[in-house]
């Protein structure tokens, strides 16, 4: 018997959808306001995953205004593999609507979209005996409608199929024909600490579908287990038979009521079919792996010298790649960032990051900033909650933006040349987090109780770390600034430009 670790995907990776081709398994997750859009995985057993490419990753597949608010832009996908080629299908808030775009190779090229014409979010695609495709939406309820995927047409009008156990917010459906039945999953509840999972069944579209009696199948709502907000879950049947659940969770931490900072992620847990249902669960941090041959993948690059002149697709930007903005080709072994606003907290900001995978984890960046220029390395949740340290006019500082406030939390005189930046993040929390310099006094009554603390600073000549500024990470989480999303660390200019020879970020 074998185990594996949950989550399966670590970090920002929330409602994943899965499918099987062969003895592969594919899945894609929501990627917001952050382009590429719709991050592509691919796994042999299961539980080891590498991240192939994007679904939506050329200009004319999605165009995010900069208009496009915080959460907003690409929801949740459905991945289906049929007929020979893979389809994925997803809406863009605030953009194009529902797209639907094909492939077939998952790793691309993917098609231009095509816009499928159906109102409501959470897009889910299936295929009846006849080949007749229905979408399946959450608007209202869950609604399915026939539709012609070539085209985006509707075939009909939308009919409700159901709305749940009665919980608010009944979304995320998935339509599978399994044996005689036709089932649908939903998720209901919310996405907080509410989210649950209920299934029903019909004989035939478009039902009347029945619920399970014990609905909702799977909930962590009210407990203590570490996993929280589950839900938005996706069922696929291995090679061996056995039946598994992708699904989103949080991992939150700290004081009452509990923070996560790197968003939803991608968990795993066995299905199990009784009296003609599907059972979810349970959901493990420590769990038996299915039994099939493990394929583990090399890991992730913790570094990267920026080397190649394609980037690897671990980096994401917010809403749009301009490549006028983002280099790799101007300075050998260096990504360059040419500033496109003079702060952060405006939405063309220049950044380049890649998602918070471990909870405990050091990044680190060397950076020299042309003259008159301004940069440096931030961890982000939104323009309103990040935190940076960054060099420019002959000094560094430490800076964090929560909500309406941006404060200088401390600064001093750079070193000559080239500078190593570093943010820590430690869940070893014990102490309120303190400041340095002028502002080190603690406030009276600040409770103890963040989920973790980050470390700004720089490293010195002899390697050590000069800490600026330690500050509470409760402020980057959903928890505080709402919002679908989670932690992003990275580079980023806001005047002139800032040439970065490399990026590390590992696990503490």
């Amino acid at each position: 018997m074998t185990f594996f670790d949950n989550p399966v995907i670590p970090g920002f990776s929330p409602d994943p959808s899965i499918c099987r081709a062969g003895d592969d398994y594919y899945l894609a997750t929501s990627s917001f306001e952050y382009v590429p859009g719709v991050p592509l995985w691919h796994s042999r057993d299961l539980v080891h995953w590498r991240l192939i490419g994007h679904a939506l990753e050329r200009p004319e597949q999605l165009d995010l205004p900069e208009s496009t608010g915080s959460s907003g832009g690409v929801y949740a996908p459905t991945l289906r593999y049929h007929d020979g080629r893979f389809w994925m299908i997803t809406t863009v808030v605030g953009g194009a609507g529902t797209v639907l775009v094909t492939a077939t190779d998952p790793a691309g090229p993917w098609s231009d979209p095509v816009t499928v014409d159906v109102p409501g979010i959470d897009p889910d695609l299936a295929w009846d005996e006849d080949g007749t495709c229905w979408c399946v939406v959450s608007h209202g309820g869950i609604q399915g409608v026939r539709v012609d995927p070539a085209t985006g047409e509707r075939l009909g009008e939308p009919v409700a199929l159901w709305s749940g156990s009665g919980l608010q917010y009944p979304e995320g459906p998935h339509l599978y024909h399994v044996g005689d039945w036709w089932y649908l999953l939903l998720s209901e509840g919310g996405t907080e600490r509410g989210h649950a999972m209920s299934v029903a069944r019909a004989r035939a579209l478009p039902g009347p579908f029945e619920p399970h009696p014990a609905n909702p199948v799977l909930s962590h709502r009210s407990t203590d287990h570490p996993v929280q907000n589950t839900g938005h879950g996706d069922l696929v049947q291995a090679g061996d038979g056995t039946w598994w659940m992708v699904l989103l969770g949080t991992r939150p931490r700290g004081d009452t009521p509990k923070f996560h900072g790197m968003g939803r992620e991608t968990f795993l847990v066995p299905v199990r079919w009784e009296d003609g249902w599907p059972l979810p669960g349970p959901l493990e941090t420590r769990a038996t792996a299915p039994a099939l041959e493990p394929h583990p993948w090399p890991p992730e690059p913790a570094r990267d010298d920026f080397d190649s002149p394609v980037a690897a697709p671990c980096w994401v930007t917010p809403r749009r790649l301009d490549p006028a903005a983002v280099r790799l080709d101007e300075r050998p072994g260096h990504l360059v960032l040419h500033a496109r606003a003079d702060s952060l907290d405006t939405p063309g900001a220049v950044f380049v990051g890649r998602r918070q995978r471990d909870p405990d984890c050091s990044a680190r960046t060397l950076v020299t900033v042309g003259e008159g220029g301004r940069g440096g390395l931030a961890v982000r949740l939104d323009e309103a909650h990040h935190y940076r340290v960054e060099a420019g006019d002959g000094m560094v500082r430490a800076v964090a933006r929560i909500g309406p406030l941006c404060h200088t939390v401390a600064e001093r005189p750079a070193p000559e040349g080239p500078l190593t930046l570093r943010i820590d993040v430690t869940t070893t929390v014990t102490l309120p987090p303190t400041v340095t310099g002028k502002d080190a006094a603690v406030p009276p009554g600040l409770r103890v109780g963040a989920p973790d603390a980050l470390r700004l600073g720089y490293e010195t000549a002899e390697g050590g770390f000069e800490v600026l500024a330690e500050l509470d990470g409760r402020y980057l989480t959903t928890e505080v600034a709402g919002g679908f999303t989670g932690r992003v660390v990275g580079m980023y200019a806001t005047r002139g430009s800032a040439a970065f020879d490399w990026f590390e970020l590992r696990p503490a």
